[in-house]
Order: C-alpha cells, then sequence, then structure tokens
C-alpha cells in the first residue's frame, strides 16, 4: 500500500465525520507533509508522538494532526488528492507546475532539496514529483 495515500485518506475521512484530530502512523516525508500543510494553513496544528513516551502506541510512533475548521464549523480542507501514485509517477517541470483551484488550493512537489509547495518550487525554479493537491 501507500503511506502518503493513506494518510491522506484519513485526513479526508476524519475532515467528512468532523473529528477534531486524526492520528496517522509517522514517516519522515508524512510529518514534511503534515508541516506544509500547517505552513499553508490547511491544519491547524500537528504533533509526532514517540513511542519511548507512550508505551501505548505503536513502535513507529504517530503523527496526530489536529484539523482546522472556520467559525461557522466548516473544514478548510474541502479536497484533497494523491496525484503521483507508486504505479504511476507524475513529474512536472517548474513552469508547467498545475495550478490548484485557481491558486486557492496547493500542490506538494517532492523535489531535489526536499519537499515544497508549488509556489515555493516556482519562485526557486525547481521541478519534481507532484505528490498531493489540497484545497
Amino acid at each position: 500500500m501507500d503511506p502518503i495515500s493513506n494518510m491522506l485518506t484519513s485526513i479526508r475521512n476524519a475532515v467528512a465525520k468532523n473529528k477534531e484530530r486524526v492520528d496517522v502512523p509517522f514517516s519522515n516525508i508524512k510529518a514534511s507533509v503534515v508541516k506544509l500543510l500547517k505552513d499553508e494553513g490547511f491544519v491547524a496544528n500537528y504533533k509526532v508522538i514517540d513511542p519511548r513516551t507512550d508505551k501505548s502506541i505503536d513502535r513507529r510512533g504517530l503523527i496526530r494532526i489536529t484539523l482546522k475548521y472556520t467559525q461557522d464549523e466548516r473544514p478548510v480542507i474541502t479536497g484533497i488528492k494523491r496525484v503521483s501514485k507508486p504505479g504511476l509517477r507524475i513529474y512536472r517541470p517548474y513552469d508547467s507546475i498545475p495550478k490548484v483551484r485557481a491558486a486557492f488550493g496547493v500542490s506538494i512537489l517532492s523535489t531535489s532539496r526536499g519537499l515544497m509547495t508549488d509556489s515555493q518550487a516556482k519562485k526557486q525554479k525547481i521541478g519534481g514529483e507532484v505528490l498531493c493537491q489540497v484545497w
């Protein structure tokens, strides 16, 4: 299975059920994706829970994601989609990175300089693998 797709599906399902938070198994790439989502304002907060401090969790650890809602209790994340999949990788040069919902959303790319948003990649003139889109 694809761990990034599993994380995005967990977030999508939690938003659909208006949950306050969601827990996903830890990995460095998932933590980087969640950090970018927090920096872009789609997630309220996140916390990496170490298995050495809490013995009730898996040995890999957890990422506890606190979801963000507006004043009238509508979710900030209205859509989240995996673009590049293990069976079909999608790579784009910096000048053809697609806009998400007329620039109301964000694409997350895996580049040679780490994970970054589409606007950061265009500013640094770096292309890469388009991991997901959030709007």
